[in-house]
């Protein structure tokens, strides 16, 4: 490891020991970065050289913050954390609030300054925030001050809160002079902690240094979507998720473009920002991209004024293929389906445009190696269903955490899915791994059960996931959420089992069905399956 620019040494300490961290791949010239590095200077001080200060970088509501603008806020920011709060390199600093410029700049200047960035999802409650400040050791929050609340009941009393968004944030950097020395932080210091979003339980704390910062923009933006700084991104995930990390923030900053940022994504203001901003770029989950297929039907004039549009790109959970061929038909055009995770802070697995196989989750990213292997950690051959092993720029770093060791085996990050390959290279999801439901000795992909529910004029949204049965070990139960106007009754239910036999193997089909008013997700959209097979066992939770 390099010589730390932290002062303060916590998340140092507390990575994982050599033998169980993955391997890094970073022999592609364009990750050959220097071992002195500040991501957030490289990513933003270029600009002014270039003479690009006036050229919009973030669009918020109706406003519009230039380069040169954020570059000067991000270092009155970082005077302000280091000469009037005192914070040194290695100091954790949580952030939160909802996606606005100034959320943003927040985000850049914590880093600029050499601190670790623990980002936060801004609807996350008392409970959750004071186990995250805990684990964490935070010394000090910045907060939109429109979500103090949750945040001063679970702040401890020696850690300093600063408000922004008309807060005591901005009445400090108006005294400040511009211009700040980036923190000397080496390439692998720590710069951001991520927590995940607690599908399978307790949140892990899963570090990233600053070269994975870059990495992420130097690699998919640059390789598949081909992005140019004429490009204006838009989209839903909050900053706080990997995925909207990248794709609002670190891919258009590293190439000069402006990003859309919307305080609410849902699929009415998405797709209002993206016709309003004539928005090329978008990043939503399909969740979001259903709803707007069905603002679109219901206003067919709203997709003549989006032709701006040319990449839709979707993760955060499974894209359904009634989804994407809902887009196609609504805007004539495709999405790129992707996978990532927390640990590895962005996509691994995506589709390239012109060579999409719908249903197909695409091939790795280049910067990334992906192989499914058993239970031996043997590959195994096209076709078959196993674990998605995978390493490149970025890996796994859990903080303090036993379950680093389950993650990373023989160097490989183990992400949890469950996939086959094709005979042609393209990787297919079928479930979570702790999903893929065995009945009666039959394997089930509760993902396709789900792709045929959602081609039912009845289904809204569904999950089908494994439960006990006595006879067969576990069988597939569906969790439905119906469109307004069906009635959830019994033969609705037998309706549903018999439109899944006719369309796959009868075997498949959901042998018990529920009906919910919505299914329980994260704040990231994704649904939380463990809820599910715990209300299986007791519909009281």
């Amino acid at each position: 490891m390099e010589r730390s620019g932290h002062l303060d040494s916590f998340t140092r300490d507390r990575l994982p020991p050599s033998s169980q961290r993955p391997d890094f791949l970073l022999d592609r010239p364009e990750l050959a970065y220097p071992l002195r590095l500040n991501a957030i200077a490289t990513l933003l001080d270029g600009w002014r050289e270039r003479g690009w200060d006036d050229r919009p970088c973030l669009i918020g509501g109706d406003e519009v913050w230039s380069y040169g603008r954020v570059r000067d806020t991000v270092d009155r920011v970082a005077r302000v954390l280091t000469e009037d709060y005192g914070i040194v390199p290695g100091n954790r600093v949580l952030l939160r609030g909802p996606n606005t410029p100034m959320l943003a700049v927040c985000w850049l200047a914590v880093i600029k300054a050499g601190a670790v960035l623990v980002p936060t999802m801004p609807l996350l409650r008392a409970p959750e925030l004071a186990d995250i400040l805990n684990r964490a050791s935070i010394t000090m929050a910045l907060c939109d001050q429109r979500y103090l609340d949750d945040l001063e009941e679970a702040a401890p009393p020696s850690m300093r809160l600063v408000g922004f968004q008309g807060g005591e944030l901005e009445h400090r950097i108006a005294t400040k002079p511009t211009g700040f020395v980036a923190a000397d932080t080496a390439n692998d210091d720590v710069a951001l902690i991520a927590f995940t979003s607690g599908t399978t339980g307790t949140p892990k704390a899963a570090a990233h240094l600053h070269r994975h910062l870059l990495a992420i923009a130097d690699l998919s933006p640059r390789s598949i979507l081909h992005t140019t700084a004429d490009d204006v991104f838009c989209g839903s995930p909050t900053l706080a998720f990997a995925y909207g990390l990248g794709g609002l923030l670190l891919f258009p900053l590293r190439i000069g473009a402006s990003v859309v940022l919307l305080e609410r994504g849902t699929h009415d203001r998405l797709l209002d920002a993206a016709i309003r901003h004539r928005a090329t770029v978008m990043f939503t989950v399909p969740t979001v991209y259903r709803g707007m297929i069905a603002h679109l039907q219901s206003e067919p004039d709203l997709a003549d004024r989006l032709t701006s549009l040319r990449l839709c790109v979707s993760a955060g959970e499974p894209l359904p293929l009634p989804t994407f061929e809902g887009w196609r038909a609504a805007t004539g055009l495709e999405i790129l389906d992707s996978l990532g995770t927390t640990e590895l802070l962005n996509a691994v697995l995506h589709a390239v445009p012109g060579e999409v196989r719908p249903g197909s989750t695409g091939k790795p990213v280049p910067g990334y190696e992906a192989m499914v292997v058993d239970e031996q950690f043997q590959p195994v051959p096209p076709g078959q269903v196993g674990r998605l092993a995978v390493r490149g720029a970025t890996g796994c770093l859990y903080l303090d955490d036993p379950r680093q060791e389950a993650y990373v085996q023989q160097g490989w990050n183990l992400t949890g899915d469950a996939f086959h390959v094709d005979e042609d290279g393209f990787f297919w999801y079928h479930a979570r791994t702790d999903d893929l439901i065995v009945s009666a000795g039959y394997k089930i992909s509760g993902l396709e059960v789900e792709n045929i529910l959602l081609g039912h004029e009845a289904v809204q949204e569904c999950a089908v996931v494994a439960v006990p049965d006595p006879v067969r070990g576990t069988i597939p139960k569906a969790f439905v959420v119906i469109r307004d106007g069906m009635h959830p009754d019994d033969r609705l239910i037998e309706h549903l089992q018999s439109y899944v036999k006719e369309h796959i193997a009868p075997y498949k089909y959901p042998r018990a069905v529920e009906f919910l008013d919505a299914l329980p997700r994260t704040e990231t959209g994704k649904v939380q399956r463990f809820k599910l097979r715990k209300r299986a066992n007791d519909p009281e939770v």
